[in-house]
C-alpha cells in the first residue's frame, strides 16, 4: 500500500448516496478505513463552487473519490443534454480545483466508457480517447467526463498532483436507479421483467435490435477496483507522458439479447422477448481492454448472472419491501 493512505487517513467520497458512491463507502469500511467522510446534497451542494471550496479547505482530505455525477440511460442523456453537460462539468471542476487549492495531492475521478469514440476498435484501449466521433445520444455527458480526465492530467503536469481516472464499463448493482424512463439498460430490464411477471404478461418489449454488445460490471466490484487503485495511487499516477486513465471492467461482453434472456431467467419471467428495432441501439459494441489495470493486480470476479441475482434481490428489497 502507498504510504500516502493509511487506515486512519481522511477519505472523502463525493456522491456517497449513489450506486457507486455507496459501494465505495461499503468497501472502504469493510477494508478497515476508519475516517470516511460523506456529505448529503443538503449538507453540501456540489454545484456551489464556494461551498465546495470552503468544505475541502476546512479540513483537507488525504484522498478524494469523485463518484458524484448526473447519470442516466440513453433516453435521459438524449433529452436532458444541457443538464448532463453542465452539472457534470460543474461537479468535477469544483472538486478538482478545490482539492488542488487545499493541497490534496491524491484523488480518483470516476468517468464512463462512453468517453471513447462510437466506432473505435474493440476491445477499447485507453489510448483510443479522442481518436474519433462520440456516440451522439450521450455526447454531452461524454464531453463532460473527458474534460474531467483532462483536468486531472493537466493538474498533474502543471502542479505535480497525483490524480487518477477510472473509466468503468456499464454498471449495475445495489442501489441502482430503476426509474421507468431514466434508468440504464440492465436495471430497466429488471424492472420491466419483474412487472411483466407480476402482471402475468405474455411479452416484454426491449428497446433496439438486441444485437449491440455490452460489458457489465457489478458496482461493488468497481468499488473494489477503486480502492485497489487508491492503495496503489502513486504507482498509477507516476507517469510523465500518459493520461492517468485506467479502464475498469470484467473483460467480456454479451449481446443485449443475451443480457435480456439472463435477466428473464433470474427474475423468473416466462413470456416472450420482443425487440423493437425502431428504437436506438446506441454504440454497436463497448468492450474495454482492462489489461492496464490487470497488470497492477486487479481482476473482476463476479459472473454476470450472479451479479444480476444480487441486483434483483436488492430491487425486491427496495421496491417491494413487503415481499420476503
Amino acid at each position: 500500500m502507498s504510504e500516502a493512505v493509511t487506515r486512519d487517513s481522511r477519505i472523502y467520497v463525493a456522491g456517497h448516496r449513489g450506486m457507486v458512491g455507496s459501494a465505495l463507502v461499503r468497501r472502504l469500511e469493510q477494508g478497515g478505513y476508519r475516517n470516511v467522510v460523506t456529505r448529503t446534497r443538503e449538507e453540501l451542494d456540489l454545484l456551489d463552487q464556494a461551498a465546495v471550496r470552503d468544505f475541502v479547505a476546512s479540513e483537507p482530505p488525504d484522498y478524494i473519490f469523485i463518484a458524484a455525477a448526473k447519470v442516466g440511460g440513453i433516453h435521459a442523456n438524449n433529452v436532458y443534454r444541457a443538464d448532463f453537460i453542465y452539472q457534470n462539468l460543474a461537479i468535477e471542476t469544483h472538486l478538482i480545483q478545490a482539492a488542488h487549492q487545499a493541497g490534496v495531492q491524491r484523488l480518483l475521478f470516476l468517468g464512463s466508457s462512453c468517453i471513447y469514440p462510437r466506432d473505435c476498435p474493440q476491445p477499447i484501449r485507453e489510448e483510443y480517447l479522442l481518436t474519433g466521433p462520440l456516440e451522439p445520444t450521450n455526447e454531452p455527458y461524454a464531453i463532460a467526463k473527458i474534460a474531467g480526465i483532462k483536468l486531472c492530467e493537466s493538474f498533474n503536469r502543471q502542479f505535480g498532483t497525483r490524480y487518477i481516472c477510472a473509466m468503468p464499463t456499464n454498471l449495475y448493482g445495489i442501489g441502482d436507479n430503476y426509474h421507468p424512463e431514466n434508468s440504464h439498460v440492465l436495471p430497466a430490464l429488471i424492472r420491466r421483467m419483474h412487472q411483466a411477471k407480476v402482471d402475468g404478461a405474455r411479452s416484454v418489449t426491449v428497446w433496439g435490435s438486441g444485437m449491440p454488445r455490452r460489458e457489465f460490471l457489478l458496482s461493488d466490484e468497481l468499488a473494489d477496483a477503486c480502492v485497489h487503485m487508491m492503495e496503489h495511487n502513486d504507482e498509477l499516477a507516476d507517469v510523465d507522458d500518459k493520461v492517468p486513465l485506467y479502464n475498469v471492467g470484467c473483460g467480456a461482453d454479451a449481446s443485449i439479447r443475451e443480457v435480456a434472456e439472463t435477466v428473464r431467467d433470474v427474475v423468473g419471467f416466462e413470456g416472450e422477448l420482443v425487440f423493437d428495432a425502431s428504437k436506438p441501439d446506441g454504440t454497436p459494441r463497448k468492450l474495454l481492454d482492462v489489461s492496464r489495470l490487470a497488470a497492477l493486480g486487479w481482476h473482476a470476479k463476479v459472473p454476470l448472472a450472479d451479479g444480476i441475482e444480487l441486483a434483483y434481490r436488492d430491487f425486491l428489497r427496495r421496491m417491494h419491501p413487503e415481499r420476503p
